[in-house]
């Protein structure tokens, strides 16, 4: 069975002149598989006559086309279906109510199309793009089933749902005024000082939406969907911009709601998702092409097959390599010479000042920062990489240093490859870089867009990729994470950790994601202070001091997955959780 699928924001048949009809074998009394209707410019694929050769794949010069084989073992029905040679989805989840249910798998395979036809937005078609989606052919064909009295419910009007966005980037563009005031405006529940007080809110009521940092739009998304009256939550990425703790503070939210109401989240950060989910659909296919939701797991089990890259009951391999973690603190130890050496740095920005105490990286070595949001761990960054220069102290350096910011500039005017070819000239043909950052971050796939085109999570990777093959001795980041699905997070930390370690070249890693920066740091550099006030540094110091420094001031602890060794967050006063903070391990056990 082969599926084909036509991106047709990359077609450009007027360009090409039709190029890709010519090189079409024809089959079957010599219909081509490949034709231009006379109703429509772009060419449609006709599937029933595909035989997967992939000719017309790599005739194409915009990289529009996709011809993707599937095993005809699937034998999975069609649940929604965008178009004639578009992406299709097959399956959907099970929820349940007194539960926090999961997606989990990386973007473009349906987990929005997915949260779209929960919450009634999105009809499924089953295939029959051409007629329709239609109610009542669903509850026809869902009778008698959980879902089918779901959709029911749904449909009649019996119960609401509500949808957390994940674009809070969008919301200034779409709302106008203070937080407090439009929440205030739009509580339908009387949880008002509630909600605000369980997310941290209270320090940004008074803010304009358009002044708000990420982590606040992101908070003000969240309380925006609580303070609705619904019976059907569905929440569509909560951690990104918010801090290991607020992150908590959310999970614990969510699992507050769910003792009442029906919820399913999309989640990234796996830390989070464990420590917040009861079961887990896994997600797996080939991205814009198809996307399946596989049974229900419990979210132990998911996340162990989602890192181990095999769904064992499926019998699929969704990934050619495991992930692993290391029970112990033990790293690499840098023997190497000191890269860089700073003594008291400090920097007033506003009514904001920053203390960064002595310090050094040393050749070769990977040091992973942690810290509560606006603590100043992006203002230390552009400090060492000579963006802003220190009020008092000086950084001892003669090196080449290649930067990756928070938030990603998208000036540039052309396409992804002009950017790459410009930007890497002959290093752009080199083995090492095309096989070892290119190739596993995705980039060539996106040759033919416009940088300006490119959504959060492509520019993202897009700004690891250019950094990483910058010929520097130090390679600062600043949370490499953010916007990148599951898959992508652990493929990034493990090119980092790779290219750190193939070319003996030293890292100073931002991020929030403890999975990523357990797989990335020999060393950690930890943020103190108060959030807004001050911020100071400790460290760089031992993975097992940072650790237990930084999440004692967090108040978790994590355990370790027997199989896997992954960390997993301890529930808050569990009996674990109180021994390992009378014994002042949280985080390692060594």
């Amino acid at each position: 069975m082969h599926i084909a699928v036509l991106d047709r924001e990359r077609c450009h048949p007027k360009k090409c002149h039709h190029e890709c009809q010519f090189y079409c074998p024809p089959v079957r009394s010599g219909t081509p598989t490949i034709e231009f209707p006379v109703e429509s410019e772009q060419p449609v694929i006709t599937e029933a006559l595909c035989i997967g050769c992939g000719i017309c794949v790599h005739r194409c010069p915009f990289g529009a086309i996709k011809i993707v084989s599937v095993p005809d073992e699937m034998n999975k029905e069609i649940f929604h279906q965008y178009g004639m040679n578009s992406f299709r989805l097959y399956s959907i989840p099970t929820i349940a109510h007194g539960k926090v249910t999961a997606i989990l798998g990386p973007n473009g395979m349906g987990k929005t199309t997915t949260i779209n036809i929960l919450a009634g937005i999105t009809v499924p078609n089953f295939g029959n793009y051409d007629k329709g989606g239609s109610k009542e052919d669903l509850l026809d064909r869902l009778s008698g089933t959980v879902m089918g009295d779901y959709f029911d419910a749904l449909y009649s009007g019996e119960k609401k749902a509500v949808i957390k966005t994940q674009y809070i980037d969008l919301i200034p563009k779409a709302v106008r005024g203070k937080i407090g005031e439009i929440l205030k405006k739009n509580d339908q529940t009387g949880n008002f000082d509630l909600v605000s007080s369980q997310l941290n809110l209270e320090g940004s009521l008074e803010k304009d939406v358009e002044s708000c940092s990420g982590g606040e739009l992101q908070k003000f998304a969240i309380a925006t969907a609580l303070l609705k009256d619904a019976d059907i939550y569905l929440m569509d990425e909560m951690s990104s911009y918010l801090d290991i703790r607020e992150r908590v503070n959310v999970a614990n939210t969510i699992q507050k709601l769910a003792a009442k109401k029906t919820v399913m989240i999309v989640e990234h950060d796996l830390a989070i998702l464990d420590w917040m989910a009861d079961n887990v659909h896994l997600v797996y296919g080939q991205s814009g092409v198809f996307g399946v939701i596989v049974d229900p797991k419990t979210t132990n089990k998911a996340i162990n097959s989602f890192l181990s890259g095999y769904l064992r009951e499926e019998n699929v391999r969704i990934r050619n390599y495991a992930i692993d973690f290391q029970e112990k603190s033990q790293k690499r130890t840098s023997t190497g010479q000191t890269l860089i050496k700073w003594m008291d740095l400090t920097k007033k920005l506003g009514d904001f000042t920053i203390h960064v105490n002595p310090g050094e990286i040393k050749s070769g070595q990977v040091i992973g920062v942690l810290g509560r949001n606006a603590l100043g761990k992006t203002t230390m960054m552009k400090i060492l990489a000579g963006v802003l220069k220190p009020d008092t102290g000086s950084v001892d350096e003669n090196i080449r240093i290649a930067y990756k910011p928070q938030y990603i500039s998208t000036d540039f005017d052309g396409t992804v490859e002009d950017l790459v070819l410009s930007s890497l000239k002959e290093l752009a043909a080199s083995g090492f870089v095309k096989n070892e950052i290119l190739k596993p971050l995705d980039i060539e796939d996106m040759y033919s867009l416009n940088v300006g085109d490119l959504s959060g999570g492509e520019l993202q990777r897009l700004s690891i990729a250019l950094t990483l093959c910058r010929d520097a001795d130090l390679y600062l980041m600043d949370e490499p994470s953010a916007h990148l699905d599951s898959v992508y997070r652990m493929a990034a930390a493990k090119i980092i950790r790779r290219v750190m370690e193939a070319n003996k070249k030293s890292a100073l890693i931002v991020d929030h994601d403890i999975y990523l920066i357990d797989l990335i740091s020999d060393n950690l550099m930890v943020f103190s202070g108060i959030p807004g006030v001050n911020g100071s540094t400790y460290g760089p110091t031992n993975m097992k001091d940072g650790m237990n420094r930084f999440l004692s001031e967090v108040g978790i602890t994590f355990r370790r997955d027997e199989t896997t060794h992954r960390p997993r967050i301890n529930k808050l006063d569990s009996a674990l959780d109180r021994e390992q903070k009378t014994s002042g391990n949280y985080y390692y056990s060594s």
